[in-house]
């Protein structure tokens, strides 16, 4: 349904070295960068950040969230481990979430600029 989302952040070079370790330890990649913008995906873009001098204020009671897909628990926990050593905050520790549904294993952090993201899979799934 949606091809593509992007918003805005405050500084490139935090945000792209973000960027590159949380979404690649899901198996994704920067696919573009320049001094106004980046963008992230396997084979096309997905996710755009635009460097802009007013970003959206990071709500945390807002409800907003973005979610990326992730193959295995170990994804999950390397996207927690990559946010945690660039410069993102912890939301929630990599672990299963009964209440979001069986198997569902996520991991919840806030990247630079305030926004909270998460990193999902289905276990079983993971484990065919």
């Amino acid at each position: 349904m949606i091809d593509h989302l992007s918003f805005g952040i405050s500084e490139i070079a935090r945000s792209t070295r973000f960027y590159d370790h949380t979404l690649g330890a899901l198996g994704y990649r920067r696919l573009s960068a320049d001094d106004s913008s980046l963008s992230y995906g396997s084979d096309e873009p997905k996710l755009w950040l635009l460097k802009t001098s007013r970003p959206v204020v990071a709500d945390p009671q807002s409800g907003l969230h973005l979610s990326f897909v992730a193959s295995t628990p170990a994804q999950v926990d390397a996207f927690y481990r990559a946010a945690m050593e660039c410069g993102g905050s912890d939301n929630g520790v990599p672990g299963v979430r009964e209440a979001y549904g069986s198997g569902y294993y996520a991991a919840f952090v806030v990247d630079p600029d305030g926004y909270r993201l998460e990193a999902h899979c289905d276990l079983a799934e993971a484990a065919k």
